[in-house]
């Protein structure tokens, strides 16, 4: 029958269909030929291995965690990375050291690592978790012949350690971003301000920044062909290992080389088949690469720079004449619609946002963003021959640094620069506008046609905004206890008022984000109210970026005297911010728009946990109680210091542990409804099922973010 219906098509069209079903097959043969001589061996040896004393390569330098360190290691006779989660010790270690230790392994194939990139997509298949310091090799020297294999790795670090003696501050580290990825030394309130405004892919080492290389070069060979392509390549391909080896700048660096090969054998350069190579080489080496973020953006940002840039560019210009900043905006605009046709959605699904000043942000940054790289670049190099040449050209860097700063902050700051998934119009609008173009486009529309449609979509972007606006308020006092994973976050918002109980969770976004998301679709520029029950990190861990996306007008904190490094975090936080915060010694009462929320102070004592802060947010018909963490005995405290009424929901405290949400307090306050702020398949059991049982008996109607996610009440 499929051959009856192939033989229906056209020589050509069958010849495209016969070549397509045999990629079909041969990428699904790959892969199951890469998992079966991959991954499966290494997660055979997570099975058998667990507990062993094995002998591990450091292939990179060890990054520190909250917890000691974790670097990616190598095992002899495997294909695959190891992700080892270790001591402090391996900090000092470098690339091509062996370490023998204990270590117990788990599979990676369903972790994320620390984004919603897959670490399977990076190469990654196993965790190994170090119990105790293990024994380090001695250094391997720069003259032995094992060291060239980690040259790329060793030059990266030289060339941060050099970016660090010739910048200080936040343009050293936008400077690590933009030259090699590295983004960990970005602070929170800047990687949000690049996000937010649009451009964040600048830290992510791309084909852009493999243009700017390239185009670096071909000035410093005066534009020779031979001589160009002859020191190109070799640059791009040494430039990708030490910049980690992406999907994207493999995909650039494989595209750019076609580039300059193309014109020395006098062949037709062909960007769909140079990009069709660079993801045949890329899927080659690890297949499952397809499920990298990565990649996907970076290819769906070139297939839309291919097919919409040029046509859109023409359609600006036309044929009359145009100045030079006409013809310069033009081209911005059209390369910025050309990259955000594709990765838009993308960007949407997984990062939860669509940013609406892209365009604008693009026009403004991306040429100083270019001139800071190969500035930047020349500082470095002319630092290692003569340091004083390096600081001099460090001052420009230094100013373009600033500008790009400056205009990122301003624009992320802007009333609606973005729109959020957490609206649920949003993705209906973003169907609208590709539906809208299409069929202009498929009814071979005109300029009018495309102006018209265009109008039409900025019309209805304004309504998708307003009802997302109302969706979440309009009510005496709105809650939302968000879903942060394993954490705890409830919104509360009233006629313009709003308040945030605890910030905290394991989700991706974080609490913070996402909290940040859901006041800007609120319509709230501002929060009125950051109240923190207690320091664990399950409860506060998403407030720095909370602080970095909106300002704060108040912080409540309790009186206790924990000295955690989680709440030394928090607090360090809140001083950078300047954001006042007042300790909790006795029961308060603030204002909440057509509502108002008492906060009470620890009544219990122990653990940070009995000696937290208890919320209630009342309206005129509705209250609202929080618990945060307190065990029975606690709760029991807290109805004997102070006089609680009845009210119609409970936020279950400590995520629904047994140990919390007693009947005491159940038949006290007798609530209607029981919300719980639970991470799905969490590992602590949460909720109980004692606690779930005496809901049920007593009649409480439940509610789980884990089930439901996130879940919105009106206190009417």
């Amino acid at each position: 029958m499929t051959a009856g219906i192939i033989r229906c098509f056209t020589g050509n069209t069958r010849r495209r269909i016969l070549l397509a079903g045999l990629g079909v097959c041969l990428a699904l043969g790959w892969n199951w030929l890469y998992i079966r001589q991959v991954q499966r061996p290494m997660e055979d040896l997570a099975a058998s291995s667990s507990g062993q004393r094995i002998t591990l390569t450091l292939a990179d330098y060890a990054q520190p965690t909250d917890y000691g360190a974790k670097v990616p290691v190598l095992l002899d006779g495997f294909s695959g990375k190891l992700m080892l989660y270790g001591q402090p010790y391996l900090l000092e270690l470098s690339p091509g050291q062996s370490v023998e230790t204990t270590v117990t392994l788990e599979s990676a194939a369903a972790i994320h690592d620390e984004d919603v990139t897959t670490f399977t997509s990076k190469g990654i298949f196993l965790l190994a978790y170090e119990a105790g310091e293990g024994t380090a090799s001695p250094r391997i020297t720069d003259g032995t012949s094992a060291s060239v294999r980690w040259w790329p790795v060793r030059a990266r670090h030289a060339l941060m350690d050099r970016i660090s003696r010739l910048f200080t501050g936040d343009t050293a580290a936008l400077l690590y971003g933009i030259l090699t990825g590295d983004k960990t030394a970005l602070p929170a309130e800047i990687q949000s301000d690049l996000s937010e405004a649009g451009i964040y892919h600048i830290l992510a080492v791309s084909g852009m920044h493999c243009g700017f290389l390239a185009l670096f070069l071909e000035a410093v060979t005066f534009r020779r062909r031979r001589l160009s392509a002859l020191v190109t390549i070799p640059a791009l391909a040494f430039y990708a290992l030490v910049t980690g080896g992406s999907p994207s700048v493999v995909r650039a660096c494989i595209m750019l080389s076609f580039l300059r090969l193309a014109p020395l054998f006098r062949r037709e350069n062909d960007p769909p088949t140079a990009m069709a190579a660079a993801l045949g080489c890329i899927l080659l080496q690890n297949p499952f690469a397809a499920a990298s973020v990565s990649l996907q953006l970076s290819f769906g940002a070139v297939a839309g720079l291919l097919w919409l840039t040029p046509r859109l560019y023409q359609f600006l210009t036309g044929e009359k004449k145009h100045g030079k900043v006409y013809r310069y905006t033009a081209a911005s605009f059209s390369a910025t619609a050309g990259a955000l046709v594709f990765t838009a959605p993308l960007s949407a699904w997984y990062f939860g946002f669509f940013v609406l000043v892209s365009p604008l942000s693009n026009l403004l940054c991306l040429a100083a963003v270019g001139a800071l790289f190969c500035v930047g670049l020349i500082a470095v190099l002319a630092s290692f021959l003569f340091f004083p040449l390096g600081a001099a050209a460090a001052i420009p860097a230094n100013l373009l640094s600033r500008y790009i700063l400056f205009v990122c902050g301003l624009l992320s700051h802007l009333p609606y620069h973005a729109l959020y998934t957490v609206n649920p119009y949003l993705g209906w609008w973003m169907a609208f506008l590709y539906l809208s173009f299409f069929l202009v486009r498929h009814r071979r529309g005109h300029g009018r046609q495309y102006a018209a449609a265009a109008f039409l979509c900025a019309l209805t972007l304004g309504y998708t905004a307003k009802l997302g606006q109302l969706r979440y308020t309009g009510t005496a006092v709105d809650a939302l206890m968000l879903d942060a994973g394993q954490g705890a976050c409830m919104l509360l918002e009233s006629n313009g008022t709003s308040a945030l109980v605890d910030c905290g969770g394991d989700s991706f976004p974080d609490a913070g984000d996402l909290a940040a998301d859901y006041l800007a679709t609120m319509g709230c520029t501002s929060l009125d109210y950051l109240i923190l029950t207690h320091y664990d990190a399950d409860h506060v861990n998403g407030v720095e970026t909370l602080l970095s996306r909106i300002d704060v007008k108040q912080v409540l904190v309790p009186d206790t005297g924990d000295n955690t490094l989680v709440r030394a975090q928090v607090r360090s936080a809140l001083e950078a911010s300047h954001v006042p915060v007042s300790s909790i010694q006795q029961a308060e009462t603030f204002s909440l728009g057509d509502g108002q929320i008492t906060v009470y102070p620890p009544v219990g004592s122990g653990s940070d946990n009995e000696q937290g802060l208890a919320v209630l947010c009342e309206s005129s018909s509705g209250r609202l109680l929080i618990t945060g963490d307190m065990d029975a005995a606690t709760e029991r405290a807290l109805l004997a210091q102070y006089t609680l009424p009845k009210i119609d929901v409970l936020a279950v405290g400590h995520h629904g542990a047994a140990s919390s949400t007693s009947e005491t307090l159940l038949k006290t306050l007798e609530p209607e409804t029981a919300l719980i702020s639970v991470g799905e398949h969490n590992t602590y059991g949460h909720p109980d099922e004692s606690v779930l049982l005496r809901l049920s008996r007593l009649g409480v109607t439940v509610c789980r973010t884990d089930k439901q996610g996130t879940i919105h009440v009106s206190l009417n």
